[in-house]
């Protein structure tokens, strides 16, 4: 016979969301969809923390509710924590301090990796250049590695929608379509990139345009949530040998 260990109300959690309040639309790919991956996702909406709160008046206040949430996540059973918004990376190291699992607050923190895989500048797409700070790149260990930063803040259907919150409804054809244009941009100015890294979190159900658009590898926070979940949730390899 086999005694599992009980005290959990849901069990089979895998990665654990701390989620800004926002209201548009999230089609597959961004990770505030669970439909976007294949393991389980658990969310804790952070109430009263927009995009544009966190990206136009970030505070030490900020830091107590959001570690509380993290903390509510690891209590219901989560393995590892990550953010809807790559802006947690100003709080990645107060966040991991908080709880004992692994915490990945914002895709940026793969920018180091992919720097030293190719060898060359990281493309990153941001929400916005003014906002990303070098203490955001500081927080996610990128601040030494060479970036080259492109921005959607002159979008006009991703700004009003997403950092501006004007409206819910959105154009999603139209926000690939600008996301498109930025990434030509960053390429035209920076032809050397080895990688592009898409900072913002609304960004990844586009990536597989992008990276056509651009042959390069397109890295995201979807793509590092698997990663970490391959790791902290291992499984037997199938297969033979002979």
């Amino acid at each position: 016979m086999t005694i599992v260990k009980g005290g959990t109300n849901i069990c089979g959690l895998a990665i654990g969301v701390l989620s800004l309040e926002s209201w548009f639309p999230k089609p597959p790919g961004h990770i505030k969809n669970p439909s976007s991956l294949p393991f389980t996702l658990d969310y804790e909406i952070l109430e009263g923390l927009t995009i544009p709160k966190l990206l136009e008046h970030p505070s030490s206040a900020m830091v107590a509710p959001i570690c509380e949430a993290a903390q509510r996540l690891e209590r219901r059973g989560v393995r590892a924590i990550t953010g809807s918004c790559g802006f947690l990376a100003l709080f990645q190291s107060e966040i991991a301090q908080a709880v004992s699992v692994p915490v990945f607050a914002s895709s940026l923190i793969q920018a180091p990796m992919l720097h030293v895989m190719t060898g060359r500048p990281v493309g990153v797409i941001t929400a916005s250049v003014a906002a990303l700070t070098q203490r955001h790149l500081d927080g996610a260990g990128a601040g030494d590695t060479p970036l080259v930063i492109e921005g959607m803040q002159d979008s006009p259907e991703f700004a009003a929608v997403i950092l501006r919150n004007e409206r819910t409804d959105m154009d999603l054809e139209c926000v690939e379509t600008e996301l498109l244009e930025s990434g030509r941009r960053l390429i035209a100015r920076a032809p050397e990139v080895g990688a592009i890294l898409l900072e913002c979190t609304d960004l990844p159900p586009y990536a597989h345009r992008l990276q056509a658009e651009l042959q390069r590898p397109v890295f995201d926070i979807i793509s590092l949530a698997g990663m970490v979940h391959s790791a902290i949730l291992r499984r037997p390899f199938t297969g033979f040998i002979h």
